[in-house]
């Protein structure tokens, strides 16, 4: 499986993918149609099928006229059919999808919308999150609960820490700043701080990251630390809780 970065808007990211067993060509979540047009015509020249994690427009943007010029299929919830434009294709939570010869598993992932669904990939140990998790953060609670969005969290946790992790937004640093402020004893955090350093100096994506990685220094994912709850001001562990405040505080960050 081969995937590439296609900046769109201000700060998005929808992906390529060619499956080079089949020539297969997906696009994951296109904000818009110009940068991906662009891109695909200059690699691919077609699309076989658009992957939508959820409906927000600038996941799917580009998705009728990408439709109308490729002829591609457009692929998602099917709880969300009435709100992802061109939807050809109705998934299940908890389904596969063959894009060519690569399997997704379909995870749903409810709390930034109510049907939010990520894109696994055992075999090639690579997830495209949304905006359920992003390197360094995890998205704003819109539609689902707060209890919903820390259950789809401690579902990605689970994945294998080698598994390759591609969000929907360039968010890092911004993200960083927060993580450092709360979780101010993280040795992990401070080799993160050199790296963001040197890919902002070459104007290069902070994506893809790991799960291992995140586990490390993704405050969201580090609900259950004393360390952190103490800085909070709790006096007792409870990582739900935890979680809790530090999206509340994130909102207003």
């Amino acid at each position: 499986m081969k995937i590439d970065i296609i900046k769109c808007l201000s700060d998005n990211y929808s992906y390529s993918i060619f499956d080079e067993k089949t020539g297969t060509v997906g696009v994951i979540d296109p904000s818009e149609f110009k940068p991906i047009d662009n891109f695909i015509n200059q690699t691919y020249k077609k699309i076989d099928y658009i992957l939508i994690t959820h409906h927000h427009f600038d996941h799917v943007g580009g998705n009728i006229d990408l439709k109308a010029k490729y002829k591609c299929k457009v692929v998602g919830n099917k709880a969300d059919a009435n709100r992802i434009p061109a939807i050809d294709i109705l998934l299940d939570d908890n389904s596969d999808f063959q894009l060519g010869k690569i399997n997704f598993e379909i995870i749903s992932l409810p709390g930034h919308t109510a049907n939010h669904i990520c894109y696994y990939s055992k075999e090639h140990k690579t997830v495209f999150t949304g905006d359920t998790l992003f390197s360094l953060g995890c998205g704003r609670v819109f539609e689902g609960t707060m209890e919903e969005m820390y259950n789809s969290l401690m579902k990605l946790k689970k994945l294998p820490s080698d598994t390759l992790m591609y969000c929907g937004h360039e968010y890092t640093q911004k993200n960083f700043e927060f993580c450092k402020t709360f979780d101010t004893e993280n040795e992990n955090l401070n080799k993160k701080a050199e790296f963001l350093k040197k890919l902002r100096t070459e104007n290069l994506p902070s994506i893809p990251t790991s799960i291992g990685d995140e586990i490390k220094t993704n405050i969201f994912l580090r609900s259950d630390n004393e360390i952190i709850a103490k800085k909070l001001g709790f006096k007792k562990k409870d990582s739900f809780e935890v979680f809790k405040k530090l999206r509340d505080l994130k909102d207003n960050f």
